[in-house]
């Protein structure tokens, strides 16, 4: 152990960092709230959901490996709710066609069922809690910070690739 001093925060840096703490401490269970209700689904479970939705390929498959990274989530964790979604009938593992080291994932009629009547509902979910009170301004400053915590985490993470927009974005702000 060294003798140096720690690189306290100042003021302003602790201001922001108690913000961010508190929006990551509060916004989950705000957002789960209406899913569980609804369809008695984890943030988490509904996250795994809409990004097979919206995955680029015609049948909605992607690599576990993909999709723990789109989830931002670790494969073992990944691996264990798919299991659960597999046995509500919401998704469908299988083995890769060309490589059997590789596990699918896709999404079923069922589960495109649920994302479609869940959207709206999350979506307005996440205005109310986020989008609501930032302006155009603030919603740009929050992308652009959460680019650079994300690449400072992680420079490898799906969201600093080149934009795609997902099906049900709007273009204009």
């Amino acid at each position: 152990m060294t003798n140096t001093e720690p690189r306290w925060l100042n003021v302003q840096e602790r201001a922001a960092w108690l913000s961010l703490l508190s929006v990551m401490t509060l916004l989950p269970g705000t957002l789960e709230g209406a899913l569980q209700r609804e369809a008695k689904l984890s943030l988490f479970e509904y996250n795994i959901l809409a990004m097979l939705s919206e995955a680029q390929t015609e049948a909605q498959v992607l690599p576990m490996s993909e999709l723990a990274a789109r989830t931002s989530a670790s494969l073992s964790r990944l691996s264990h709710v798919a299991k659960k979604l597999q046995a509500r009938g919401l998704v469908e593992r299988s083995v890769h066609a060309e490589d059997a080291r590789v596990t699918e994932a896709s999404i079923t009629e069922s589960g495109m069922e649920l994302i479609r009547a869940l959207a709206p509902l999350h979506v307005e979910s996440v205005r109310a809690s986020v989008f609501d009170q930032l302006s155009t301004k603030d919603a740009a400053d929050l992308a652009r910070i959460g680019r650079k915590l994300v690449q400072g985490l992680d420079e490898s993470h799906w969201t600093l690739r080149p934009a795609q927009p997902a099906p049900n974005c709007r273009a204009d702000p």
